[in-house]
């Protein structure tokens, strides 16, 4: 079940959800070119956006030790510290891949992290907002990696690797991560077997949500869950450059045009 809640209202601006940039992925040259596009991006949107949710997997790998934190994406932290000023509030949730984050854009720009998914209301809806990973049927080897990667522990342990080196091993099993995904034909529709089509569905059965807003599949998704609640899969940047738009009286998927 969702682990917090927030509530907002909205008149005559928008919310806008996206996920899945990978920052730093596949390697510092292409990573700076989709930075710089995701920052022309929220250029676009900063004059009608109500708040901004990074659904997970903002950073291909994101790791805080004590007094560091992974080198570069200065260009980006920039601009979200810039539409802070202007008083646009962002929240951040952590995927798969970034799992590690704790408290470095609370801290520096008062940006809520969440870790699970929450509710929003939203005027009169409500959403279930989450990055996804690990929900619904099956990927039982992912669970178990992803509650040992967040078991204390493990993270106690793994700070005690110099930043070097725990930065390169993490970026090495990021890297096998991307391309057994590509080897499973992720970016495929499943029908029926979409495992978080199915999450919303038994979610659905037992409590009521107007919309279930996720990433983690790569694939921009709007499905039905039963006769009046919608799944939408944010999809990814690292080639579709999809994000939602959400207003008073419209939801919808969109493409970022240049």
């Amino acid at each position: 079940m969702p682990s917090a809640s927030l509530h907002l209202t909205l008149q005559d601006k928008k919310l806008y959800f996206a996920s899945d940039f990978h920052l730093g992925a596949p390697n510092s040259q292409e990573s700076k070119i989709r930075e710089q596009k995701i920052i022309r991006w929220m250029d676009q949107i900063q004059d009608d956006a109500a708040a901004v949710f990074l659904v997970g997997d903002i950073f291909d790998f994101w790791f805080e030790y004590g007094e560091v934190i992974p080198k570069g994406f200065i260009p980006f932290i920039s601009k979200v510290h810039q539409l802070r000023e202007k008083g646009i509030p962002f929240y951040f949730f952590t995927g798969n891949h970034d799992l590690w984050m704790k408290d470095y854009f609370t801290q520096e720009l008062s940006i809520p992290v969440y870790h699970e998914p929450i509710e929003v209301r939203v005027n009169d809806k409500l959403l279930q907002v989450g990055h996804g990973d690990g929900l619904g049927p099956g990927d039982y080897s992912y669970k178990r990696l992803k509650k040992l990667f967040t078991n204390p522990l493990a993270k106690w342990l793994f700070r005690w690797f110099h930043p070097d080196l725990g930065i390169k091993l993490a970026k090495a099993w990021s890297g096998s991560s991307r391309i057994s995904n590509l080897e499973k034909n992720e970016s495929h529709f499943l029908g029926e077997d979409e495992w978080l089509w199915q999450y919303c569905k038994e979610t659905e059965a037992v409590s009521h949500h107007d919309y279930y807003i996720f990433g983690h599949r790569h694939l921009p998704l709007e499905l039905k869950v039963g006769s009046d609640s919608t799944y939408f899969n944010l999809g990814e940047w690292v080639s579709q450059y999809t994000y939602l738009e959400f207003s008073a009286d419209s939801v919808s998927l969109k493409k970022f045009e240049e």
